[in-house]
């Protein structure tokens, strides 16, 4: 008789993969430390965007624009589509921590704020989490030109939209950036802005500095960081694959693309740090509108983790001058 199967991948215990090929998902995550930070002053809604992988968004609106019975070109507000991160195999807009970074997001930039969720990897590895992140864009886009959608798009300014990604959502951010180009034309009447990435996750075959040394995090090490490519890469791909290095000898070249302002944000203890600098000062040098600031001593995910401390304030306050300045 053969052996039972066992594990060979194993991600906080929440995804497991094992010597036989399948997937063991649980669902029951303890998030007792979280506190819901629910005032009042947003009002969210979920909406099935992708019926065939049964995919949902949640809509945050200020409560002033869903109390409204009219909503004129003065009241109108600018759009921001939060893509939560999780290395592709984790996360939901349901998870109370993105959940409170959204409703933060919406109620400090008096924004209306688009979470989609996107398929998880290792059950749909890449390109599974861009193309649901793109279907998600077309489907507010139908329902713009849809009277059935007046009630999801009410309020909303398409002419400021932008996109938000945290960790893997940065990644994401990173694809659509350079699949839709300057203005997204293809998703007229939704006009992106710009982009905001909070500690893109990105890979490559060398280490850096950052990355060697190993900094102290609370949630990641570059070993778990080394698995999140492995369940979510096409299997046998490395970490120089164009999904994972924006920077590889087979990525796009982006002296050749033309791309929206880019606002990048990461912490000073990241692992990810010089990683996330590299491709910064990459954009720069070829001339496109980015700007990097990093948070001294700050750790992975502390704004999605914490979108209501004093840091916090100030990356709103960053947001919300890069958004204004783009605006038209």
């Amino acid at each position: 008789m053969g052996s039972l199967p066992h594990v060979v991948e194993d991600c906080h215990g929440i995804v497991q993969i094992f010597s036989d090929g399948t997937i063991h998902r649980h669902e029951n995550i303890d998030f007792s430390h979280f506190k819901i930070h629910d005032d009042g002053s947003v009002v969210w809604k979920d909406y099935c965007y992708n019926k065939i992988h049964n995919l949902h968004l949640r809509l945050y609106k200020p409560k002033t624009i869903t109390t409204t019975t009219t909503t004129t070109t003065a009241t109108k507000l600018p759009v921001m589509y939060f893509l939560h991160g999780g290395g592709f195999c984790l996360g939901s807009f349901a998870w109370p921590n993105f959940h409170n970074c959204c409703l933060r997001l919406s109620s400090a930039l008096h924004a209306i704020v688009v979470a989609p969720d996107y398929r998880l990897a290792p059950e749909h590895r890449l390109p599974a989490a861009f193309d649901d992140s793109l279907g998600a864009l077309k489907w507010l886009q139908a329902m713009a030109g849809n009277p059935n959608g007046e009630e999801v798009v009410k309020g909303m300014d398409f002419d400021k939209v932008f996109i938000t990604g945290d960790s893997s959502g940065g990644n994401i951010a990173h694809y659509l950036a350079v699949r839709l180009g300057p203005g997204s034309p293809e998703l007229n009447p939704i006009k992106i802005r710009g982009y905001v990435m909070m500690a893109p996750f990105f890979g490559g075959k060398e280490r850096t500095k950052s990355e060697a040394e190993g900094l102290p995090e609370k949630l990641l090490t570059v070993d778990l960081l080394d698995m999140f490519w492995r369940m979510s890469l096409p299997i046998g791909k490395k970490a120089d694959h164009p999904f994972a290095n924006p920077l590889g000898s087979e990525s796009p070249n982006l002296e050749l693309v033309k791309l929206d302002p880019i606002l990048i944000i990461v912490g000073g203890n990241e692992i990810m740090k010089d990683r996330v600098k590299m491709y910064a000062d990459k954009l720069k040098e070829l001339g496109k509108i980015a700007r990097y600031v990093e948070y001294d001593g700050k750790q992975h995910g502390f704004f999605t983790n914490e979108p209501y401390s004093d840091v916090s304030d100030s990356v709103l306050s960053l947001i919300k001058n890069f958004m204004l300045e783009h605006s038209s």
